[in-house]
């Protein structure tokens, strides 16, 4: 089929909204990638599948059997769907539960316990049909009602969700409605072309659970998943084994095990000791395993980065000027190739990650400029620099990020004190006033993936969002940030998100200078393993090599 050939069966596939994106993938502006995923976004899924999507489509044979051995980290807390937020806890929960869709790092949103999606022409109603016959675990059906149940529990102040954030401003108690058995609706407070996105394994607390769920998820484990509990230990570690009555391909390995270490040291020590198969990575432990060939790196970039918020309405950071002068003291490629070893993409101080096709690439990179950064601070009125503190977690590379900010911040005469916390102490209770995350003058915090940054652009800097350590209130972003919700179209959101790039990197409330790859370590002994940049470990095509 030639280009223009293709070009016009695309068109035949739906409306309006699609065909500005095959515009734009017919001039070249948007990879076919890209434009596939966009598909599945609007709801085109069956199209999508068609040109090879999809985690199920793609697996090659493999023979079934054995057990997967992975060390985690130490939960931080019971292992409850609406409440987790570490890693270790979204990797247990990846083997049991599932969500509507799942957004996969490579080929974007893939129809799982949801069948289709579709939005009315105001992208405030969105309708999703559902997978016929889907069983929970205990043996009942997965219905609309349950599909309800699990959303309204998210968006109840009094539950005790941790989705409470991702939700604000987007869906309110009474928002999801059951149309059948097999079809859900949610009217949503505010248009939003990118909301498949928050009923994805994106809102990692968003796995359907049975509607009479009373909050014991660690009595039996109950979701839909692949694979079905065996064995639950606290503090110790858990096994899973094959569900024999899973919807959709049944699992390859017969059991996983999952064990659980307060130190990540040990974790890579039982991996090259062959009693493990599969390890979340840092930096530290890639140089432990650095040029073995019996294990391998596996990586996907994401938009995962260590947000440094400035306090807009405190001294010294109330002037834009000072707050820009900080930002350009960073040299952002010397930190992607040294302290992430190149595992990362330099960042501009937005949200938008380049991996998000509506992030506008025609705004500037800001780059490091120390002599306009001691401009600005003379311009401010604080040309021999400044004291401040900044105050972070003791998690992932941050500390030694933290120093380096320190060390680029000396070259304008800036005068950096670290305050590194342990990490629950930095957090506090995740509220304004009681929370070092949330009151400091200058922070650093780790935020995980999503396939969107409409969850980054709402809850940490929007006026009234519960994340928004910043302290950012202004008007003409909440505005742009509307425009940007209600654009139905690629380009539109573009031209939307354009705007809000360049009111940032004037205001600068935050600096994002990187968006880290996401990985794990595994041994070459198994193949198969798959994994998002949210933490979710997929292990249901994972197969072992033979010697």
């Amino acid at each position: 089929m030639t280009k223009r050939n293709e070009i016009d069966a695309l068109r035949n596939l739906s409306g309006d909204i699609w065909n500005v994106a095959v515009d734009e993938y017919a001039k070249g502006y948007l990879k076919r990638r890209d434009l596939l995923k966009y598909a599945a976004l609007i709801g085109l899924t069956g199209f999508a599948a068609s040109q090879g999507l999809g985690f199920s489509g793609t697996a090659r044979a493999a023979a079934a059997g054995g057990t997967v051995r992975v060390g985690l980290g130490q939960p931080t807390k019971a292992i409850d769907p609406v409440t987790v937020t570490d890693p270790a806890s979204i990797g247990v929960l990846s083997q049991v539960g599932e969500y509507l869709i799942l957004d996969d790092p490579k080929d974007g949103l893939q129809p799982k316990l949801a069948l289709s999606w579709e939005a009315d022409e105001t992208a405030k109603r969105w309708t999703f049909k559902l997978r016929p016959g889907v069983k929970f675990h205990d043996g009942r059906t997965v219905t609309a009602k349950d599909v309800v149940a699990s959303f309204e529990r998210l968006v109840d102040p009094n539950s005790g969700s941790s989705a409470l954030s991702a939700y604000n401003g987007i869906l309110s108690r009474g928002g999801a409605k059951i149309v059948d058995d097999e079809t859900v609706a949610f009217d949503l407070d505010q248009s939003n072309s990118n909301f498949p996105f928050y009923v994805s394994s994106d809102v990692y607390n968003a796995v359907i659970l049975p509607a009479d769920y009373a909050g014991d998820f660690e009595k039996n484990f109950n979701g839909t998943g692949p694979f079905k509990l065996e064995t639950f230990r606290p503090k110790q570690g858990a096994s899973f084994v094959r569900n024999p009555d899973y919807w959709g391909d049944k699992a390859l390995p017969d059991r996983v095990e999952i064990k659980f270490f307060d130190d990540e040291q040990a974790q890579v020590v039982a991996l090259q000791a062959g009693q493990l198969d599969v390890i979340p990575s840092t930096t530290r432990l890639e140089l432990a395993i650095e040029g073995n060939p019996n294990f391998r790196l596996l990586s996907v970039q994401a938009s995962s980065h260590d947000a440094v918020h400035l306090r807009t309405d405190r001294a010294p950071f109330t002037d834009k000027r000072v707050r820009r002068a900080l930002a350009l003291t960073l040299d952002r490629e010397a930190i992607v190739k040294g302290l992430l070893k190149g595992r990362a993409i330099a960042g501009n101080d937005t949200p938008f990650a380049p991996i998000f096709p509506s992030a506008d690439p025609s705004v500037p990179q800001r780059r490091q400029d120390i002599a306009e950064a001691k401009r600005l601070l003379a311009e401010a009125g604080v040309a021999n620099g400044f004291e401040v503190t900044l105050t972070t977690e003791r998690a992932y590379d941050i500390p030694d990020y933290a120093v380096v900010i320190q060390n680029f911040a000396k070259k304008a005469g800036i005068d950096i004190k670290l305050n590194v916390l342990p990490q629950d102490a930095y957090y506090g209770s995740a509220t304004f006033g009681s929370s070092p995350w949330l009151d400091s003058n200058l922070g650093i915090t780790d935020f995980g993936h999503r396939g969107t940054p409409d969850i980054f652009l709402n809850a940490t800097l929007k006026s009234t969002g519960s994340w928004n350590a910043a302290h950012f209130k202004n008007p003409d972003y909440d505005a742009l940030l509307l425009d940007y919700g209600k654009a139905r179209d690629l380009q539109a959101q573009r031209v939307a998100a354009g705007k809000i790039q360049t009111l940032l990197l004037d205001e600068t409330p935050e600096i994002i200078s990187y968006f880290s790859q996401y990985s794990r370590i595994a041994s070459t002994k198994v193949e198969g393993v798959r994994f998002t940049a949210i933490s979710h470990l997929l292990l249901d095509r994972v197969s072992f090599v033979q010697a």
